[in-house]
């Protein structure tokens, strides 16, 4: 067993939390509300997907790609004072994969032209000999084709790869694809589903690295 795939947001970088306090920033500043209990919903989902929750819930008179629009232009700003928020421990877990000659790829909800600007901001671009994204797949997660698409990419079989998560999405789009997923909950607690679901559930992205440290002896 020498192949991972990481999610991005919430996993690798500290950007879900970062979003939401986007999404709240927009809303107080053109008057809605409600956003603290759509967001939940749309994590990990690919932006096409997470338009149809909104919607959904604000109606199909809500200009979504503006209020997205908005919410990107204030994450950029805010990314451009304060730098990018990567989580802990994440280098260290990459540097080690590297080492140890582990396929390493990625696969993010995310559309790719913002996926390669976080990693190469953050200098970790070069880790990854594959980055799947959201604008590659119809329907990005809960749905297993993005999951299947990165093993497909990266030659590995997916009931022999580790897929790191955070989101009750990601896990079912992991789990879905026939991969062993590893979950470090960000944003939502686990869930008997969760539980469910993954091989294992972490606190932390050190703590996967004893864990694969350890099932490699």
């Amino acid at each position: 067993m020498r192949a991972v795939v990481f999610d991005m947001d919430g996993i690798l970088f500290d950007t879900e939390r970062l979003c939401l306090e986007g999404w709240r920033a927009v809303a107080r500043a053109n008057g809605f509300t409600g956003v603290e209990e759509i967001f939940p919903k749309c994590v990990g989902l690919s932006e096409k997907d997470c338009k149809r929750v909104v919607t959904q819930d604000l109606g199909e008179d809500f200009d979504y790609s503006r209020f997205s629009q908005k919410v990107s232009s204030w994450m950029r700003q805010y990314i451009a004072e304060y730098g990018l928020p990567v989580m802990k421990g994440a280098e260290h877990l990459l540097e080690w994969l590297e080492a140890e000659e582990w396929k390493i790829g990625l696969a993010s909800s995310t559309r790719y032209d913002s996926v390669v600007r976080h990693l190469e901001r953050s200098g970790l671009r070069h880790y990854f000999s594959q980055l799947t994204t959201g604008d590659m797949v119809e329907h990005s997660k809960p749905q297993p084709h993005i999951y299947l698409l990165a093993c497909r990419r990266m030659g590995v079989e997916p009931g022999e790869t580790y897929a790191i998560e955070d989101s009750p999405n990601g896990i079912r789009a992991a789990h879905g694809a026939g991969m062993i997923p590893l979950m470090v909950p960000d944003m939502i607690a686990p869930d008997e589903e969760m539980r469910c679901l993954s091989r294992e559930i972490f606190d932390s992205l050190e703590d996967v690295l004893a864990y694969l440290q350890r099932e490699e002896r």
